[in-house]
This record gives C-alpha cells, structure tokens and sequence, in this order.
C-alpha cells in the first residue's frame, strides 16, 4: 500500500474528519490516479484512507477514517446501501430522487441521481473513476433497477485529469433493440416536469430546488401574487409553481388572470418551460417567454417602469471556488439590486447562490448590499437550501453549496 505523509501541523482538518487533502499539505508520497493510499501524518500516525489524485490541487479524497478499514468491492457495496438506504428516511415528494450526494455520503466524486426507472451518474473524481465498475454494478443491485447512463461531462473532470464520458454504462441498447429512452418524464409534488438525461443541465434536471419550487408556490397562493418574473428560467420549474400557486389561489377565492414571465438565454430551454405549462394543465395565456439576457432585461422593466410581485433569481454558477468570489459578489449584487428596483411594496424576492465558492454568510451581506444601493429595505423571511436528499454533514461544510433568501419588500 502506498503511502502520503503530510507536513507537519496539517493533519488538523483530517482529525475533524474532513475530507479533502490539499496538495500543499503533502510533504511527500504518491500513487497512481484513483489508487488507494494510506494517509499519515507528519510523525508517522494513520489519519485515513484516501483517493489518490496527481493531476488535482485537492490531492487526496478520503474513503474512510478507520485504519482496519479495508477499501475493496465489498466497502463500495455497503457504502452505496448506505446512502440509498438513507434516503428512504427523508421526505422526498418525487420520483427524482438524489441517491449518491459525493463526500456527504462517503462517496467523494459521486453522484448519482434517480429519475424513475432509471438511473444517471457523474464520476467526476479518480477515485470513483478506477471504481466505476463495481459502484455501477452496486448501485443497479440496491435499486433493483436496470438501466444507469453516464454524465460524467462535468468541468471538474479535466481537474482530475480525466476525460468527458457520456452514454449508457448499464442497459443500453442491446444488439437489434432500440435505445432506452433518454426523454424522461418524473411526478414533483403535483407537477409533472420532463428531463432530457443526454443534454440536460447537471445528471438532466435540478433535483435540489424542489422543495423551494414548492415554497414558491405557497407564497404565491397565500399572498395572492399575480405578477411573477422568474429569471433563468431554465425550463420552468419555478414557472410550473408559480402558476400551481396562482390556480390554487383562485380556486380559494383569490384574484385570478396572473401572469408569470419567464426568461432564459436557451431557447430549446424555453421550448421545454412552455411544453412544462401545457403539461401540467395551466394556461398558456398565463406564461410569457423571454429569449434574452436576465441583465439587460431587468434593466429594461426597470426603465420601462415595470413591477412585479414576486420575482426568482436562481442564476448560474458565477463562482465555483472562493477564488472567484470577488468577480462573482458583483454580478449577484446587481441582479438582486435591479430586482428588489423591481418589486412592488410587498413583493417577495426568492434569490439564490449555488456558487460553492459564495458562503450563505456572504450571500446575506451581498444581498444586504444590493438593497442598500437600491435603497430598498426588506424582512428575510426564510432561508432555503437544497432539498434533504442532497445533504451538508457535520464534518463537510462545503456542502452547502446552494443558498437561498426569501425577503419581503417593505411596504
């Protein structure tokens, strides 16, 4: 078994069980990409077992902390029966299901998400990479299910020195048969929504704002909004809840005729929210659509003297490591500086960072900072996350990755 030894005082972070090692860290040791090394500390102490990863500034990813721990099939097995077998015990109103959550399931570098009757994966680390196999055969087994198809085409592979890999790795096409479907349709609450797993965002969909899609709706019914902006739309979850608000409104007695106006820079993405609207049985007239930049047409309602009630800002990634944090704090300080601009008194704002490099404390202050200039005032009313089946542990606070504010304009 090959082995690291780390620089002497940098084995702290690993006694708190954490688990990422730096490459600064490492006095000296090594190993072949995704290969298991013993991990010790400056005086020669095991500290964990871990990943081994040449190409990566995060070195090493722990597997486990128990020396007697032996990192073979059978671990992968049981690890992923763990993490499948947790989900069964958090409330979860879909068939889209978060599986494998990376290092808050022990399992860093994968993730594998449930849509229906199939499974999708990314293996964005070495150590899941030179385990693919045995995880892939392991994850088909807990969920009694055939087919598992691979997107692993995310930026942070090159990082670990590995290629993009995309297809079927389990119940493809067999020889003479048609391929499985890749067009996936999966039940949110009371909504049906669709997926591409071949080109969709992420493993197809955006799994951790489902339950903040339903608190949208909520607020939308309680307070009787009629006038919604959703802002990087995507294909139109937040649109579909916006409209199950309004129409639950109505049926209460509420003021009818609302609107949600949509905008997104993707055009089949738009396509894909329109198709979500008649789905679900609302009223196109209700859905408007907007090819074009969420900036410049912000600006534009402002100029225009448009308002809304509620307004979504749930945007890209604009900081994926701290070290982008200072470019990132301005572009999110001035789309919720323009929102709040553009919410009438009352109105509510739900706005969100999933910038892993963004803290929700920062988050707060940028938000803070965008009313200031905006000399807007607001009560925060809520703070949102991602949903329990993509869950932050004790000991891996990066991952909360996704942070949200729910602020009310004061009248």
């Amino acid at each position: 078994m090959k082995t690291i030894r780390l620089k002497q005082g940098k084995e702290r972070s690993l006694q708190r069980r954490h688990p990422w090692i730096f490459e600064s860290a490492i006095a000296k040791g090594g190993g072949d990409s995704g290969e298991t090394v013993r991990v010790e500390s400056h005086e020669g102490q095991f500290l964990a077992w871990a990943a081994f990863s040449p190409h990566s500034r995060i070195r090493a990813r722990v597997w486990s902390f128990d020396e007697k721990q032996r990192i073979d099939a059978s671990f992968f097995i049981a690890a992923c029966a763990r993490s499948i077998s947790a989900r069964a015990r958090f409330d979860v109103k879909s068939d889209g299901v978060r599986l494998v959550h990376g290092e808050s399931d022990g399992l860093p570098g994968l993730i594998v998400d449930r849509y229906g009757d199939t499974l999708v994966a990314q293996f964005t680390s070495a150590g899941t990479e030179r385990w693919k196999a045995v995880l892939a055969d392991a994850l088909l087994k807990e969920t009694g299910l055939s087919k598992l198809y691979e997107r692993s085409d995310a930026n942070v592979r090159q990082l670990e020195g590995l290629e993009a890999a995309t297809g079927w790795l389990r119940g493809g096409p067999a020889a003479g048969q048609p391929e499985p479907p890749l067009e996936l349709t999966i039940h949110e609450h009371d909504w049906r929504l669709t997926l591409n797993i071949a080109d969709g965002h992420k493993t197809g969909f955006y799994l951790d704002q489902r339950d903040s899609r339903k608190r949208f709706a909520d607020c939308v019914q309680r307070l009787n909004l009629r006038k919604v902006l959703n802002c990087f739309c995507y294909t139109g979850g937040f649109s579909v809840a916006a409209l199950a608000g309004m129409r639950a409104a109505e049926q209460a007695g509420g003021q009818g005729g609302g609107v949600v106006t949509s905008i997104d820079s993707s055009g089949p993405a738009l396509e894909r929210a329109r198709a979500h609207v008649l789905l679900n049985g609302f009223d196109v007239a209700q859905a408007r659509f907007m090819d074009a930049d969420v900036n410049a047409s912000l600006r534009q309602f402002l100029k225009d003297g448009v308002r809304f009630d509620a307004i979504v800002l749930d945007p890209p990634k604009f900081a994926p490591t701290a070290a982008h944090a200072e470019r990132a704090a301005r572009a999110y300080k001035d789309i919720n500086r323009l929102a709040l601009q553009l919410l009438e008194p009352g109105g509510v704002l739900f706005t969100f960072s999933c910038s892993g490099g963004i803290s929700a404390d920062l988050f707060h202050k940028i938000v803070a900072s965008a009313g200031a200039d905006a000399g807007v005032d607001g009560y925060i009313t809520e703070r949102l996350g991602g949903a329990p089946d993509h869950p932050m542990t004790l000991e891996f606070p990066e991952g909360e990755y996704l942070k949200g504010l729910v602020v009310m304009r004061k009248a």
